[in-house]
């Protein structure tokens, strides 16, 4: 499966947000990752389609748009007119998932299912063959800065055992919350290939050699995994 790094915007200095889109894809990152949060599914605010949009003016880095809100259902065309390239909801949101993964597909763009850390791997089950990736968290949704979770290392393992069984072939994993160059690498042996890191890039005094850390050192863990 394809390694990607995506620098997370939710790390970035909100002050200058252009540029700081514009690092990370200096910086060699493979898509842009944007955490659009309502205040009520999780406990924070973040971005509106605005931001998105801006991304998209400033940028031809793929954005890949994480919809943590209770009813995604009504914002999945906002976003999707703003310039986003991949949308995920998540799987305990307040909506019909399927009705909505097919909204996002007959929208032109891939789609994706997210879980909580709580939420078991089961959960992806009934919808196989209906997203293109899967959001597994490392951490609990709504902040960035949080520690790994590496006890999400089992149902990672349980999701890449899915996908490579699964009826329309295998999908792609995504992690997200605390990653580095380390736990991306544990994350790449368990399963994952799509890396969302914030704080790790967002601060490292060399962001370009912080990503291709994170790339090798992922390519070379699955490879042994």
């Amino acid at each position: 499966m394809r390694i990607q790094i995506l620098p997370s915007l939710l790390a970035a200095d909100f002050g200058r947000l252009a540029d700081e889109v514009q690092r990370a894809e200096a910086a060699g990152g493979d898509a842009l990752h944007l955490d659009i949060m309502d205040g009520h599914f999780v406990p924070n605010l973040s971005f509106g389609p605005d931001v998105v949009a801006m991304a998209r003016r400033v940028s031809k880095l793929p954005l890949n748009v994480h919809l943590m809100l209770t009813h995604p259902q009504n914002y999945v065309e906002r976003f999707a007119k703003a310039g986003a390239d991949a949308i995920s909801i998540h799987v305990e949101a307040d909506c019909d998932v399927a009705a909505t993964l097919g909204h996002i597909r007959k929208l032109g763009l891939p789609a994706g299912l997210t879980l909580k850390p709580a939420t078991p791997a089961a959960a992806v089950a009934p919808f196989l063959g209906q997203f293109a990736y899967i959001l597994v968290m490392t951490v609990e949704p709504g902040y960035g800065g949080q520690a790994f979770m590496a006890e999400m290392m089992p149902k990672i393992k349980d999701i890449r055992r899915l996908s490579n069984s699964a009826p329309s072939g295998p999908f792609d994993i995504m992690v997200d919350g605390g990653i580095n160059a380390r736990t991306a690498a544990v994350c790449a042996a368990a399963g994952a290939n799509l890396f969302v890191a914030g704080n790790s890039l967002f601060t490292a005094t060399d962001m370009g050699a912080a990503v291709v850390a994170m790339r090798q050192g992922a390519a070379a863990a699955a490879a042994q995994g």
